[in-house]
């Protein structure tokens, strides 16, 4: 089995490295193939260049912004058995691929994302955005799928059935609308401690 992490990135140079570096650490304490793929997504900053920094990283340039353009790419240039989509501020922490790999054991699992905390945020805010998660599993109990897009990994055939991503969407619910769709084709398992550490900007910047 193979995986290809796929990273969609718009002006991220002071951060797509450390998520490289991330993916290649954890690599490192596992036997699964992979391959890194960074999405520079129209960029007008240095982050094509960054990535190609570290060896092993394939940049694909994608010139129409947006998030699921640049999932779509992705998709288009990947080679592995499961896809794994990351934001570019993303960390892995250990233990994030054994996970992948006991989780998709099971045939009728289609895809497998889990929540993110924040590694840049004061203590306070920190500490709310963080435990923020607590209704992820009441969600997921009710709906019977849940997703983030900054953190999931599919098979790449699902993603495929399903139509691929829908460039329609421009950002606000494109996660919703993958889980929804690959539901109807599996099971989309949403576990707490499947985490990744992310920067906080955004969410300190636009609430």
């Amino acid at each position: 089995m193979k995986i290809s992490f796929v990273i969609p990135a718009h002006n991220e140079e002071n951060y797509v490295g450390n998520c490289i570096a991330s993916i290649q650490k954890e690599l490192e304490r596992s036997s699964m193939e992979a391959e890194i793929i960074v999405i520079d997504n129209a960029s007008t900053d240095r982050t094509a260049e960054k990535a190609k920094k570290y060896k092993g990283a394939r940049v694909v340039h994608e010139k129409n912004k947006g998030l699921v353009h640049a999932r779509q790419m992705g998709l288009n240039e990947a080679k592995g058995d499961l896809l794994a989509y990351l934001d570019a501020d993303c960390i892995l922490g250990e233990g994030w691929i054994d996970t992948v790999v006991a989780q998709f054991k099971n045939p009728s699992v289609v895809a497998l994302s889990g929540p993110r905390h924040y590694y840049d945020m004061p203590t306070i805010k920190k500490f709310f955005a963080d435990h923020g998660w607590w209704f992820a599993p009441i969600i997921y109990r009710l709906v019977g799928y849940m997703l983030l897009g900054g953190n999931f990994v599919a098979r790449k055939d699902a993603l495929e059935k399903m139509g691929g991503f829908d460039t329609n969407i421009k950002f606000y619910g494109e996660d919703t609308d993958i889980a929804r769709r690959l539901s109807e084709l599996g099971k989309v398992i949403f576990k707490m401690d499947f985490l990744v550490q992310s920067s906080g900007r955004r969410l300190m910047k636009e609430g």
